[in-house]
């Protein structure tokens, strides 16, 4: 056993409590990673607030970069010391979603008893696959990618869920080719990667919706070439006149019902609605069946931007390391653990692009 320190989910709703657990040592096919940094995303708030259920106590976060320290029997394909960045997407690689190229929604991997502890015993929940809010953490080998030694450990760290989140939905989800249209609703850190991999991607105009007009400055730098307030009066009639049409992909990065409500709204003939934002549990959204089936509209779910990370994330970090994707730019705030609550105070403020704590390693 190994005593590290963590942040524990004890009461939803309630701050987060710094306690020393026991992680065991990993077994077979299992990865000891000790962190550097996690981002903090607001799936990791929406879980701890009871939005979604689950389990407590609790250790959440899945943003995470950090060296290999151990390695379990029959690892393959990793070293004591590699940098790596630890993501949530567990892959078993042979049920049929994993062996038609979409590990994000595996229902071949078998949930596994958690390697954290209290001293008393306790077992702690390794949220997410992952309990990234804690110095080290154990993980499934399909969940962790090799970096380059020369990235920052926090731009790392956002390479596990809010890059590729809104890359991928635009990207692999979409499947947005050069020339057409976009509109992204909600410009936080999951809709500036959406604008970005609409950038990336070649779309001729890119609108960025969000109710800051703070925010909507943020997605010009990354990328769009038009901003509307989501409280103006209909706002899809100023992306219509942006666009001189209707949109080809439109991507909801919030999980807002009235986000979800007005987005069919923006799309054009045969458009692409991809849905990333996740409202809570229960949550209801309306549409009119009529427009999407006459106008030959989609509405796609995408988890995780359907990457498969080992593909997806080293072309990602080459982007980056050659000045095309920004990632340095996406952290507004470092923090220490014990600082984790302000953190997530700020990040619920809605001004940070993404939070970040550090370990001393």
């Amino acid at each position: 056993m190994t005593r590290i320190k963590a942040a524990v989910c004890t009461d939803f709703g309630a701050p987060l409590v710094i306690e020393d657990l026991d992680l065991r040592a990993p077994t077979p096919g299992e990865v000891e990673v000790t962190l550097e940094a996690v981002a903090i995303c607001h799936s990791d708030i929406s879980y701890a607030e009871g939005a979604w259920g689950g389990d407590l106590p609790a250790v959440y976060g899945h943003e995470a970069a950090g060296r290999i320290t151990a390695l379990g029997a029959n690892v393959q394909g990793f070293a004591i010391g590699d940098r790596v960045v630890v993501t949530l997407i567990k892959s078993c690689g042979s049920c049929a979603n994993c062996a038609t190229g979409k590990p994000t929604i595996c229902d071949g991997a078998k949930p596994e008893p958690s390697p954290l502890t209290r001293p008393d015993g306790t077992e702690v929940v390794k949220s997410m696959n992952c309990g990234a809010f804690a110095e080290r953490v154990i993980v499934d080998p399909t969940q962790i990618v090799k970096m380059p030694e020369d990235m920052p450990a926090e731009s790392i760290a956002l390479l596990a869920c809010g890059v590729i989140t809104g890359i991928g939905a635009v990207v692999n989800a979409a499947g947005l080719r050069a020339g057409e249209d976009v509109v992204v609703i909600g410009a936080g850190g999951v809709g500036l990667n959406a604008i970005q991999g609409a950038r990336i991607a070649g779309a001729r105009r890119i609108v960025a919706v969000d109710m800051s007009e703070e925010k909507l400055d943020d997605a010009m730098e990354f990328g769009a070439t038009h901003g509307v307030l989501a409280t103006s009066k209909e706002p899809w009639k100023q992306a219509f006149k942006a666009l001189g049409r209707g949109a080809d992909v439109v991507a909801v990065t919030v999980g807002a019902i009235p986000a979800y409500n007005d987005a069919l709204r923006y799309m054009g003939w045969g458009g692409r609605m991809v849905m990333v934002g996740m409202p809570a549990t229960g949550a209801m959204a309306e549409y009119e069946p009529v427009v999407p089936a006459f106008m030959g509209q989609h509405m796609i779910g995408s988890k995780m931007g359907d990457v498969v990370i080992q593909r997806d994330i080293p072309w990602m970090a080459d982007l980056y390391r050659q000045g095309r994707l920004k990632l340095d730019e996406l952290v507004s705030n470092r923090w220490r653990l014990d600082q984790i609550n302000e953190a997530i105070a700020d990040t619920k403020t809605g001004k940070a692009r993404r939070n970040v704590i550090l370990f001393d390693t």
